[in-house]
């Protein structure tokens, strides 16, 4: 297996198999990243969205070899549901993935928002465990249009990349209805490992910004 940049893919990222084929983030969630994420989501202050959309472009650039295709690649961002976005009036990870868009002018590139959608509401993930996260998040996706997915290589947007569950549950719905591969790109990546799970991992991630902190490959 061809490791990417100098990070060591991290024993529970083998273990998990995950659906999608590789995952990249900007930083860690602390910090200015941190902020700038809860002023778009909690207290809807939209002028943050170019700052991170920013952000995601630098992640976004690291799939630049994986994102080569004969046709062009979707950019999906991964959506709340009605509810919820009704609620917030607008879903943080679409105005991100716009405004990297933006930043990257990269013609391989489509925003395809619409293409997945949330079909069932669902707890917050925070404060359970990996199975009940799964559990929870299980048909909670759909895909519309399928005859335009078919084939063609998905760029999945979030914000913050923590267990992998939503992108995993994304993705393995992306490619039932036909995605060809699925990449995911995040503004941040939340460690969530005790210490003890870190030391028997021996995970080796960076704490610099501009890095990739968090490296998925599907086995």
């Amino acid at each position: 297996m061809e490791e990417t940049s100098s990070i060591s893919t991290c024993g529970l990222c083998v273990r998990a198999k995950y659906p999608f084929d590789r995952a990249v983030a900007f930083t860690p969630f602390e910090g200015e990243a941190r902020e700038l994420i809860h002023l778009l989501k909690y207290s809807g202050v939209k002028t943050a969205a170019p700052l991170l959309g920013k952000m995601i472009a630098d992640a976004i650039r690291k799939l630049d070899k994986d994102l080569e295709s004969p046709k062009r690649v979707l950019v999906v961002p991964v959506p709340l549901h009605r509810q919820k976005s009704r609620s917030r009036g607008f879903n943080q990870s679409e105005l991100v993935a716009r405004a990297a868009l933006r930043t990257l002018r990269d013609p391989r590139l489509t925003y395809a928002p619409r293409t997945l959608v949330r079909v069932r509401r669902t707890e917050p993930q925070a404060g359970l465990s990996n199975h009940q996260r799964r559990a929870n998040l299980r048909g909670s996706f759909a895909v519309r249009y399928a005859e335009r997915l078919k084939g063609h290589t998905v760029l999945l947007v979030d914000d913050v990349y923590t267990t992998g569950t939503t992108a995993a549950e994304c993705a393995r719905t992306l490619k039932r209805a036909g995605a060809k591969a699925v990449y995911v790109a995040t503004i941040a990546r939340s460690f969530k490992f005790s210490a003890a799970e870190l030391d028997r991992w021996h995970l080796n991630l960076p704490h610099p910004k501009q890095e990739e902190v968090a490296v998925h490959r599907s086995m």
